[in-house]
């Protein structure tokens, strides 16, 4: 896609939409864009052409603008005046302060899954924490705090507290903020077979019905993660 190479340096990996793909063609262009920012193939503080992306796409300026819009919503891309829309550049400060919203939310969540979630979905997240512990073994640079598997895993709490505003408030807005972050601040970690351990613990206090215990659990697992990214932000600063 012309669009996103001149914007990156990189051809689009994604197909062009067709009216003929699932959801609208609004829904399939924010999927698109989205996971073209996520994962890098626009790059951060790239900015959003609508000419050229409504050309590569083959669509019209309108259903762009509402995926753009999403976007912006979504806090995957900032729009000022005189300038445009640019794709987010994270800074470090914004990521510890996610860090904190995550501890304070995701520990709710948990304490509500604790009460909330059916004896199937507290199978199927056990079985998601096999699947993970397999990947694990497997991997011998112990990547799994970076890599979807972790996030998804939380994602699966959060759905289970049945709690709709704490659904939207991590699901559809923190959790693409999260996973942009997470490669745009890519950093070597050995801490996967730790969060690993710890999300065995969060599993086990939910299954007992343990609100309290889950909510502590998921605090001290999000706030140890926290402190290894700013121990790896204070060792790349020392670095460079």
């Amino acid at each position: 896609m012309r669009a996103v190479e001149t914007m990156t340096g990189h051809p689009n990996p994604h197909p062009a939409a067709t009216p003929h793909d699932a959801g609208t063609i609004p829904d399939r262009i924010f999927s698109l864009l989205r996971e073209a920012i996520i994962e890098g193939d626009i790059a951060p503080g790239s900015k959003i052409s609508e000419p050229e992306l409504a050309r590569a796409y083959g669509i019209s300026r309108g259903p762009l603008r509402e995926a753009i819009g999403r976007l912006e919503a979504c806090g995957l891309v900032v729009r000022r005046a005189n300038v445009g829309a640019r794709v987010v550049k994270m800074s470090s400060t914004q990521l510890l302060e996610i860090f904190h919203v995550r501890e304070a939310l995701e520990g709710m969540a948990a304490r509500l899954a604790a009460q909330n979630m059916s004896a199937a979905e507290i199978a199927e997240l056990r079985a998601l924490l096999d699947q993970h512990g397999e990947q694990i073994d497997r991997d011998t640079g112990h990547a799994y705090f970076q890599r979807e598997g972790d996030l998804d895993f939380h994602y699966r709490i959060v759905q289970g507290s049945h709690n709709q505003r704490l659904v939207e408030l991590l699901c559809n807005d923190l959790y693409h903020v999260v996973r942009l972050y997470r490669y745009q601040f890519g950093m070597p970690s050995k801490r996967g077979p730790r969060a690993f351990v710890e999300h065995g613990h969060i599993v086990d206090a939910i299954e007992r019905r343990d609100p309290e215990m889950a909510e502590l659990m998921m605090r001290a697992h999000i706030r140890a993660s926290r402190e290894n990214v700013e121990r790896l932000l204070k060792e790349h600063q020392t670095q460079g």
